[in-house]
Parts: C-alpha cells; structure tokens; sequence
C-alpha cells in the first residue's frame, strides 16, 4: 500500500467536514451509508460519477469545521483512495489516519487538474502527475503513521498490538 495511483477530484481551499459529510446524514455511524452522500453538497453527483481507488485533491485547509469522524469514514467508505491539499486542518489530519485514510500535504496540489492520474509514493514522498509528466515532493509519511494505514486505522493497528502480546480479547 505504499503507493497509491487514481484519477483526481478536484476541490478548492476551505472544504469544510459539512461538505464531506452533511450533519443531516450523521444520524447513522454505517460507513457505506455515509460513503453515498460523500462530497453531495460540493458535488452533488460526485458519487455517481467517481470510482474506488480515486483521489481527491484540494487546495488549502481541507476538513476544517466540526471535529467529526464521520468526513473520513465517509470519503474511505467511498473508495476515494487517498486526499492531497496544500493543507489540512489538524483535527482531520488525525481523523484521517485514526480511520486509516492516507492524507498529503503538497503546496503544489493547484498544479493538479481534475481527471488527471497521479500516482503517490509513501516512502518517497512524492506525487506523479502521468498526465502532465510532473512530480512533485512531500515530506514523507513517518513510519509509525504509515503502519497506522497499513492496518486500516488506529483500532484495527491497537487489536493488532494487543494480538502482538497475546492479549485473548484483541
């Protein structure tokens, strides 16, 4: 799973967690719920027309708002496979991970064009633009994050730790 290759979505600064997810759908915590109405408001017909394994790549402040859990549950659970912005707010950065979903910060996302294929390296850190025939550098996911990934977020990393040390329970 270090790398990571799909089509692009495009969005720009400020998408807010009630984009991602509208609070009108957090009556139910079922991720394949949530995934059908993912982006509805920034995109209405974005679900219908995206495919698993895409990513979405935004400008500055992506996932700021409300603290919720459900913005990336929601965008997992629709098969986006990855998000790249300029920036994140820092209580969705952690969201992203605790969920198991892979975020980069690269300032040169605006280079980006929706439709584009890119392709992520983790260990690298860098992003391919096949279409355009650019790369770009980000600094890379630290180890301990990327594990957080590998095992799908940071309760399935914890069973996984405790089963490590024979915990019956995990």
């Amino acid at each position: 799973m270090n790398v990571i290759t799909g089509k692009v979505w495009k969005f720009g600064d400020n998408i807010d967690t009630d984009l991602i997810i509208a609070a009108r759908y957090l009556n139910t915590s079922d991720p394949h719920e949530l995934a059908k109405h993912v982006m509805e408001d920034a995109d209405p017909d974005f679900v219908k027309k995206m495919q698993p394994g895409d990513i979405i790549v935004a400008g500055e402040n992506f996932g700021c708002g409300s603290s919720r859990e459900h913005a990336p549950i929601a965008l997992k659970a629709a098969g986006v496979s990855a998000v790249v912005a300029k920036s994140f707010a820092r209580i969705f950065y952690r969201n992203a991970f605790n969920m198991g979903l892979p975020i980069f910060e690269l300032p040169e996302s605006d280079q980006i064009e929706a439709g584009d294929l890119i392709t992520i390296d983790m260990d690298k850190g860098t992003v391919a633009d096949l279409d355009r025939g650019h790369s770009y550098r980000f600094q890379p996911i630290p180890p301990f994050m990327q594990e957080l990934l590998a095992c799908g977020g940071l309760i399935n990393y914890a069973k996984a730790e405790m089963l490590k040390q024979g915990g019956a329970d995990a």
